[in-house]
């Protein structure tokens, strides 16, 4: 289960959140009643860049800066390919509270 494989912390709305740094990138993972899928237990994913939430091929649909619905296997496969598109490994990142 990828929430044993990385630090994922307890959001103000009681959900969870882990940041993963890929150089100028962050894929933020998230899952909670405020997400897309959260309700069926499943993940959302993010993709900033310096910042700024963007589109990535081949991570997010086109047009979207999320994609939700994720199970714990499909979310290790985005991070798989966050690391080829990029050429980091992913280093944890500490969250931030809003």
């Amino acid at each position: 289960m990828i929430t044993d494989e990385y630090n994922f912390e307890t959001l103000y709305h009681g959900g969870i959140q882990a940041r993963l740094a890929f150089g100028d990138y962050e894929l933020s993972i998230v899952k909670g009643k405020y997400t897309y899928g959260g309700d069926k237990d499943m993940f959302e994913i993010g993709v900033f860049k310096e910042g700024i939430m963007t589109e990535m091929p081949g991570i997010t649909n086109p047009g979207d800066t999320v994609k939700g619905y994720l199970t714990s296997d499909q979310v290790k496969v985005i991070i798989k390919k966050m690391q080829v598109a990029t050429g980091y490994q992913p280093m944890e990142m500490e969250h931030v509270q809003d």
